[in-house]
């Protein structure tokens, strides 16, 4: 019988994933413990996350202790994996995916019209997408695990509402009086899948990893994952990027803002779904040829 030790970060979210997987490799037989860590991410909870400019702040730590054989898989949600795997790691399972969608909480009724409102959200591209819809609004930084999150904004007056990951919400079993899904708002790459790291060497965990992953969710997140790094996008550029199988093709639509969000291009295109290793290269090139470049230029800059 196989024993797997589990790397996991120590919010409640993160031991919820964790667990989530666990009972997937006890359902082959194996069986598990969970070992807690504490990200650079968790530990800094003022500064926004797209000024701390550190690819990898809530997966470095675990990445770490997988090389170290401190553990033997790494627990993540893939949207803060950077694109660019540590040397000796790789991916061994992408289970079925979440709710990839962005959610408003609000401690009370609001509707959006011309009056000016202020939003919170540690998030770049939530930030800049919530201001290219509604200019007149204000945005502020809200950091914190997501039941920290909720308190500060039932605490804070000024704030209308706040920015979640609806994945996270369903994951916690939290629910919400005013809750508004921004459908509208185009998802962080890889948001609501959880991911599994390994060494590449452990070719038992890679051949466990198949059967665990969900073909449909690993095919639009290749894709996601590679319109970000095609765009060289990390928490310090504003970039979404969702995709979806419908109708056997592979829909996926990606946009670039500015910080301001008076500036958003965005495009969308449908292909095979055998295709969907080249998809998102091919949509970041078409936003480039229509001038993506210049935008993330401005960020390198500052």
């Amino acid at each position: 019988m196989q024993h797997f030790k589990l790397g996991s970060r120590d919010s409640k979210l993160a031991l919820v994933q964790a667990r989530y997987v666990q009972d997937l490799l006890n359902n082959f037989g194996a069986t598990t413990e969970i070992i807690c860590y504490k990200s650079d991410g968790d530990i800094n909870l003022v500064q926004p996350l797209y000024e701390m400019g550190v690819q990898g702040i809530f997966t470095k730590t675990l990445d770490e202790a997988l090389l170290n054989h401190k553990i033997d898989i790494a627990v993540h949600s893939l949207k803060d994996v950077p694109t660019q795997l540590p040397k000796g790691l790789t991916i061994c399972a992408v289970p079925i995916r979440a709710n990839p969608f962005d959610v408003l909480l609000s401690s009370h009724e609001i509707t959006f019209g011309d009056h000016e409102k202020t939003i919170a959200t540690s998030s770049l591209r939530r930030k800049s997408q919530w201001l290219h819809k509604y200019p007149n609004h204000k945005v502020e930084n809200i950091r914190g695990n997501v039941h920290s999150r909720i308190r500060k904004l039932g605490e804070n007056d000024h704030w209308s509402g706040a920015i979640f990951a609806q994945a996270g919400l369903e994951r916690l079993n939290i629910r919400h009086t005013n809750t508004i899904v921004l459908d509208w708002m185009i998802p962080a790459p890889a948001q609501g899948a959880i991911v599994l790291m390994c060494r590449d060497e452990d070719k038992i965990l890679l051949e466990m990893g198949k059967q665990l992953t969900d073909t449909d969710a690993l095919s639009c997140v290749t894709a996601e994952r590679q319109f970000l790094r095609i765009l060289h996008g990390g928490c310090s550029v504003p970039i979404g990027c969702y995709a979806k199988i419908q109708d056997n093709c592979l829909h996926i639509e990606g946009c670039v803002l500015t910080v301001d969000g008076k500036e958003k291009l965005s495009a969308t295109k449908i292909f095979n779904t055998e295709e969907y290793a080249i998809a998102g290269k091919i949509l970041a090139e078409h936003l480039l040829d229509q001038g993506a470049s210049k935008i993330i230029e401005t960020f390198r800059k500052a």
